[in-house]
């Protein structure tokens, strides 16, 4: 029985959400700059999203670039935003055969403008997909997220559109960038780091958490499958026992 066969398809997260680390671990240890692992990160990015269509996940979360990300040196900061709009260019065609649908989370008004022009190209070629979305997080940091959603709400209150006894988890999540997005139910980071790294930390509060020592450039389907299994085998609780969970069942 194959990896993929041993998954119930009933009990498959809906979203999955990746932070996918190594790639400059990774290029170091084949004696290359760290670019050189970004670049063959994308081949894990397209095995990831192909094995993700085959279990019926819906959305798939991978975390591109943080705002914490400007402070690397320059040359590689340069480096992803090439990667980024080349590998749109390259796969965008594939990803509309694929009927997969772009979308991004972050703000895109702070990316180089040739980014933002290649970003829109690719929400507007696959806006009426209907398969997986693929969803970018790029300049993205949840900090920078909840702090944007607090001066949204904060200017309605001042026009009075809202008054601070409005103010609940379904005011808040309608001004999150993920607000049309269901929270993930699987969250994986790879390369072995045990850290969340300001990533969906509204989000997150119930994912459960998958870490593998696989840096992402070696980050293949069975990985996927992997980590799949591994979240089917748990017991999602919720702030309940198990009985409750059981007698609900």
């Amino acid at each position: 029985m194959s990896i993929l066969e041993k998954i119930d398809v009933n009990n498959t997260p809906d979203h999955i959400a990746i932070i996918m680390d190594g790639n400059g671990r990774w290029a170091q240890k084949q004696g290359h700059d760290r670019l050189f692992g970004h670049n063959f990160g994308v081949e894990s990015v397209r095995e990831t999203l192909k094995a993700a269509q085959k279990a019926n996940v819906k959305y798939l979360t991978l975390y591109a670039f943080s705002t914490e990300n400007w402070n690397r040196p320059k040359e590689e900061v340069d480096g992803l935003m090439d990667l980024l709009v080349r590998s749109l260019g390259n796969e965008v065609e594939e990803l509309n055969k694929s009927n997969v649908r772009i979308l991004t989370i972050g703000d895109m008004d702070g990316l180089p403008e040739f980014c933002q022009a290649e970003l829109k190209s690719a929400y507007e070629r696959t806006k009426d997909n209907t398969g997986v979305n693929l969803i970018l997080a790029l300049n993205y940091s949840a900090r920078w997220e909840l702090v944007n959603a607090m001066k949204k709400i904060a200017g309605k209150i001042q026009s009075n559109e809202l008054t601070p006894e409005d103010i609940d988890e379904d005011a808040i999540i309608g001004e999150l960038t993920t607000c049309q997005i269901p929270d993930p139910e699987l969250l994986i980071r790879t390369s072995g780091e045990h850290r969340v790294s300001n990533f969906l930390l509204w989000q997150i509060a119930y994912s459960e958490f998958h870490f593998t020592e696989v840096l992402w450039p070696d980050f293949k389907e069975e990985d996927l499958f992997e980590a799949i299994l591994d979240y089917q085998s748990r017991e999602r609780r919720f702030g309940m026992v198990s009985e409750q969970i059981e007698k609900n069942a």
